[in-house]
């Protein structure tokens, strides 16, 4: 049976830590549980969804959450990929015990 792995990607304006306006952060949240501020990788959010794309994530829902106030936007892009396989287990050699002869 075919297994899906989850991972979303947050775009956030934000006050500009240097007081000077607003910058865009783009943050990773993957399937393991990592997140990983990947602003350097884009400065879109088509940058990031293509290198996304290239790693096999499609891209399932978009939203939005409208309840931020003044010039916040947060934007999140939800994205799915199908889990690779797990290994098959490993099997025991069972063997009987060997003498050396002299």
């Amino acid at each position: 049976m075919l297994k899906w792995e989850y991972a979303l990607l947050v775009r956030r304006r934000q006050a500009a830590t240097n007081d000077l306006g607003w910058e865009v952060v783009f943050v990773w949240y993957g399937p393991d549980g990592s997140m990983v501020d990947v602003t350097p990788y884009g400065d879109t959010a088509l940058a990031h969804l293509n290198r996304a794309g290239d790693q096999g994530w499609e891209l399932v829902a978009m939203s939005e959450d409208p309840s931020l106030p003044g010039n916040n936007e947060l934007h999140r892009y939800h994205l799915k990929r199908p889990k690779p396989a797990d290994p098959p287990p490993r099997q025991r050699i069972r063997g009987g015990r060997r003498t050396l002869s002299g």
